[in-house]
């Protein structure tokens, strides 16, 4: 039994007038506590609906998802999720946008301001605590998100594509950022994302879905040690498996 089981989950989305559009098909899996998981497929195969559902905030047609032995039914602050748009409160403060979890949890304010000097710290954005959203680079407003995240004490943290947006050069120092979070934090970490690269660089296993409707294709372990080195032999001979069963998948959506 895993930290999270997630059992037989289909999706189906309907629209009044047209047909029924199929997105995840009986996918199961169990993830272990404190595992580095990527989901990577071809657009559209449900990665983003899979996470949301997971996250308490879409119900699965048949089967369920499982945490600590407890089905998930709607969202709670074990698991804390980062999209892929900033989703900040433009009006609060960098500061403000991390207490408000603690605060909706009950946490006076100014216990919540204390307690987020910790997360400031950990995401490198201390001098900016008094900063607004629009005076922040693109990183910078997604390291908020994930303090915001953390803030909340989450378990399980659920990131959907969260540095797809980004520069080159600031995505790969993220990267290295997340990784040292995940170490002193000692969560678990289910990220989507388009990127194989992030994705051989980042995960314990990477999980390869198939085209829509998504299933488990094949799960790829990744016994890289860490730090690891981008243009090693090791990580292109991975990066090189999951880009052929990837280009499986989109040459039979156009067949």
């Amino acid at each position: 039994m895993g930290k999270v089981e997630i059992k037989n989950i289909t999706r189906a989305f309907r629209k009044e007038g047209s047909s029924e559009t199929l997105a995840l098909d009986d996918v199961s899996l169990d993830i272990d506590d404190k595992e580095f998981v990527c989901f990577v497929g071809p657009s559209g195969c449900g990665k983003t609906t899979l996470l949301r559902i997971i996250a308490g905030l879409d119900a699965p047609d048949s089967g369920e998802i499982i945490l600590d032995g407890v089905k998930v039914s709607i969202p709670d602050s074990k698991r804390g999720m980062v999209f892929q748009e900033y989703s900040l409160f433009p009006w609060r403060t960098v500061t403000e946008n991390i207490t408000f979890g603690p605060e909706m949890k009950g946490v006076p304010r100014k216990q919540a301001i204390k307690e987020t000097e910790k997360y400031l710290e950990l995401v490198s954005l201390t001098q900016f605590k008094d900063s607004f959203p629009y005076e922040l680079s693109g990183g910078m407003r997604q390291r908020v998100a994930i303090a915001r995240a953390l803030a909340n004490e989450p378990e399980v943290l659920l990131m959907d594509e969260p540095f797809g947006a980004l520069d080159a050069q600031t995505r790969n120092s993220l990267q290295h950022q997340l990784l040292d979070i995940w170490n002193k934090k000692h969560i678990t970490i289910l990220f989507v994302t388009h990127s194989v690269d992030e994705a051989v660089f980042l995960a314990d296993r990477i999980v390869v879905m198939t085209a829509r409707p998504g299933k488990i294709k094949e799960i790829i372990k990744v016994d890289l040690p860490r730090p690891r080195i981008r243009t090693s032999p090791e990580a292109n001979k991975l990066r090189t498996a999951v880009l052929k069963l990837l280009s499986e998948e989109r040459k039979e959506r156009i067949d």
